[in-house]
């Protein structure tokens, strides 16, 4: 499916239905805080860990099964995650969207946090948005503060980084 922007202003129920779309053919962007999380959760991330240049950034990429293009670490059987308590800050916010400017899209306003101006949306093509029967409620200050998290801890994340966690790492 492809991501359908609502904007994200009032709180929404969700519950995973395990419909499995978002954890397919997905870009998952990973910060050195994710993969330090990952590995010690016992994974090595040279299983997990695949690369994506862009422009002239190398950005790390949560690595996927070549048959389905699914997630590496998504029980096809279960349709549910095996690093779920440690999964990446993208696959919290998901099927969320934080965005620094406005996507253009009906209804859609800015949304304070922190002292920041984001734009806040949802995927209306999630089937576990306002289901029948909830599990949670997801506040807009939720998934603008991981949205925040996300975005300092991209931007510390390089090579570099990554060098000297897989050394922290393999003492």
């Amino acid at each position: 499916m492809r991501f359908e922007p609502r904007p994200f202003i009032e709180p929404v129920s969700f519950r995973c239905l395990y419909c499995l779309d978002c954890c397919r053919g997905r870009h998952v962007y990973l910060t050195l805080r994710d993969i330090e999380g990952i590995a010690k959760a016992g994974h090595d991330p040279q299983e997990f860990i695949t690369f994506s240049i862009e422009g002239d950034k190398i950005r790390f990429v949560l690595a996927v099964r070549e048959w389905d293009l699914g997630c590496v670490f998504h029980d096809p059987e279960t349709g549910k995650c095996r690093i779920h308590r440690v999964n990446p800050i993208i696959c919290r916010i998901y099927p969320f969207m934080v965005s620094r400017k406005p996507l253009g899209i009906e209804g859609e306003r800015p949304f304070e946090y922190e002292g920041e101006e984001l734009w806040l949306y949802y995927d209306a093509s999630c089937p576990g948005i306002n289901p029948e029967e909830p599990e949670i409620r997801i506040t807009p200050e939720e998934i603008a503060r991981l949205g925040l998290e996300f975005e300092r801890e991209f931007e510390k994340t390089d090579m570099e980084g990554l060098a000297e966690l897989m050394d922290r790492l393999e003492r």
